[in-house]
């Protein structure tokens, strides 16, 4: 049964968005003309006229079906709203879950204000969970206030009380996109109307807040009110957060401190993440050794350490130089039988690349197409980089053509990598080749690299490959600074070739028009 729509409803005071040009059908206007059934094939006129007399009763678990197969949202509302014109059929949760869902997630927000009005008077009974999904739409949208909305309509549409995963969800989304005053707010109301005391999952939230600003001071506060209340207690995660704030900001001896008070004064035993909080804060503050230390302790405490700890641990090494050692852990993870992922294999292969040593990172590439562990864009860009260091430009090239069409993606910096090379080594016929494979693949050169090819084409006396090389930048928005495109019109003129020179000067004149 569809509600007349009341205007002083409370929905009617909700922030409108703008939805598409298209021509929304309101669920308190829909014209019952509208047809749930793909159009038909003829048929005779006694089977239409059966069809008519016994229509098929589309039950709720139908509706939900046919509204999430949908891709229209506007069609999903068509269903909506037809299935409602059933004799004895009312929408229940499921069906408002899945419409609601759709439009929000297609940003049709003045559409879900008005399933949220006709809500208002359903007699079915709401789970908060539709409000959760409707926070984490709003919240993607940057719709903050819509958020505290959806948190008080789990009182006025669902008729309960907000549960304590409903304040987290809400105050997580809130703090996420930094929205303090709202996440107060919604601390002071829920306290003050609701009696809910805040549980360790809230408290976390705000520790993590105060952590990620820097207020170390406040998220210590925070600890402290959460040992003086009766409905939480700092667990495991409230020290990983405090751990990586004091880690991030290089206050390492306070970190371990606290680290010692979790294990021997709470009972807290940490796991492998919590591990890895403190051997990145050592690898990234040059303490690497100390690090090491870390993952024999964790050895020797029962903690068995992972791949995330081993690729922090290798990382760290690398960054002081000592690859013989990251090549000691590398090997020892796999002694132990942990598969090293793309992270832990690129990290190598960087190392080996950097200290010139790209048939070690090659092999390693190879091992990782052996195991079955894919290289990604970062891995392949090293390799090309280690490659045009080494002089080894044919083998780059080689990779740039290739690559793509073994369904590798490669991105503007895997081309831009070579040319920089070819341009600082003089390989200038290589280089134009390369900026036609890029300007044909659709990825244009940096601003100064375009400019400084110009110019040493130019210099080189290369005129014809200078002129074509700037009609092809200039077809791709590319606007050359002066002294190159008039160091080649100059170049022109000097071979009497006025024509081609004036038709340069009308299409760099038409671009900066």
């Amino acid at each position: 049964m569809k509600v007349a729509y009341h205007k002083h409803s409370w929905f009617s005071t909700l922030p409108s968005t703008p939805s598409s040009s298209l021509p929304w059908i309101s669920p308190l206007q829909f014209l019952k003309t509208a047809s749930l059934e793909p159009d038909l094939p003829p048929e005779t006129t006694t089977t239409l006229v059966e069809s008519r007399r016994k229509p098929k009763y589309i039950s709720h678990e139908s509706a939900v079906s046919f509204i999430k197969r949908e891709r229209d949202p506007q069609r999903a509302l068509e269903i909506f709203n037809k299935v409602s014109d059933q004799k004895g059929f009312n929408h229940n949760n499921a069906t408002y879950a899945t419409i609601l869902d759709k439009l929000a997630r297609s940003k049709k927000f003045q559409a879900v204000d008005a399933i949220l009005h006709q809500m208002t008077y359903e007699a079915c009974r709401f789970h908060e969970g539709i409000f959760l999904n409707l926070m984490k739409h709003f919240s993607k949208s940057s719709l903050h206030e819509r958020v505290l909305e959806m948190f008080s309509a789990i009182q006025t549409i669902a008729r309960e009380k907000p549960s304590l995963k409903a304040i987290s969800t809400c105050l997580n989304l809130l703090v996420e996109s930094n929205q303090v005053d709202l996440a107060r707010t919604l601390l002071v109301s829920s306290k003050k109307n609701l009696n809910l005391e805040p549980n360790t999952c809230i408290f976390n939230i705000l520790v993590k807040y105060h952590s990620k600003n820097g207020d170390l001071e406040s998220a210590f506060q925070v600890v402290k009110e959460m040992k003086k209340s009766k409905t939480s207690y700092p667990n495991l995660i409230t020290y990983s957060t405090l751990l990586d704030g004091l880690c991030e900001h290089g206050k390492l001896e306070e970190a371990i401190d606290l680290f010692e008070e979790m294990i021997s004064k709470d009972q807290i035993l940490p796991d492998a993440l919590t591990y890895n909080v403190l051997i990145n804060g050592f690898c990234c503050r040059g303490r690497v050794d100390r690090a090491k230390k870390i993952i024999e302790f964790m050895k020797k405490n029962g903690c068995n350490p992972n791949v995330f700890n081993y690729s922090a641990l290798m990382n760290g090494f690398c960054k002081e130089g000592r690859l013989e050692e990251a090549i000691a852990a590398f090997n020892e993870m796999k002694s132990i039988g942990l598969k090293p992922d793309t992270v832990g294999y690129t990290t190598l292969i960087d190392s080996f690349s950097k200290a010139g040593r790209t048939n070690e990172a090659l092999e390693l590439l190879q091992e990782m197409k052996e195991k079955d562990c894919k290289a990604d864009t970062v891995t392949f860009n090293v390799i090309i980089g280690g490659l045009c260091r080494e002089g080894r430009f044919e083998e780059a090239f080689r990779m740039l053509y290739k690559l793509p069409n073994e369904g590798v993606y490669l991105n503007k910096a895997s081309y831009r990598i070579v040319l920089n090379f070819l341009c600082k080594e003089e390989e200038l016929e290589k280089a134009v080749e390369l900026l036609g494979l890029m300007l044909s693949r659709g990825f244009v050169p940096h601003f100064a690299t375009s400019n400084e090819l110009l110019v040493r084409l130019c210099e080189s006396g290369m005129v014809a490959d200078a002129a074509m090389v700037l009609f092809g930048l200039v077809e791709m928005g590319f606007k050359p600074e002066p002294r190159s495109w008039s160091l080649l019109v100059e170049l022109i003129c000097r071979e009497r070739k006025l024509l081609p020179a004036f038709e340069l000067l009308d299409e760099l004149v038409i671009t900066e028009l």
